[in-house]
């Protein structure tokens, strides 16, 4: 099981690369420590693919996701939404225990839940 992204969601990256006008770029996914839930999630534009970087081809994207953060993601979805609080990114992750109240971590464990990243 790897990391999914959504339809909405792809269509957003390949809006956000249009306006970068750089055919190089990639989207990276990563999990890094410091969220008031244990981790975070976060995104970046990306030309360098490193060796030991898992690549995601998705609905004409490319997903770079380094192995302690596919560790966190396996199973994870990416999702575009828009709503009357505004627009985000949202995972929804397997792997997460809990979330906190701002959604952007979470604590890795066996529960369900998403958080919103963006």
């Amino acid at each position: 099981m790897s990391l999914a992204l959504t339809e909405s969601a792809a269509q957003k990256v390949q809006a956000l690369l249009q306006q970068q006008d750089n055919n190089n770029l990639k989207l990276r996914v990563f999990v890094s420590g410091g969220g008031c839930s244990g981790f975070q999630y976060g995104f970046t534009f990306d030309e360098e693919v490193r060796e030991t970087d898992e690549i995601i081809e998705t609905l004409g994207v490319s997903l770079l996701v380094d192995p302690m953060s596919m560790d966190l993601l396996k199973g994870a979805e990416i999702d575009y939404q828009r709503s009357a609080q505004g627009e985000s990114f949202v995972i929804r992750n397997p792997n997460a225990a809990s979330t906190c109240g701002c959604g952007k971590s979470f604590t890795p464990g066996d529960g369900g839940g998403c958080a919103h990243a963006g």
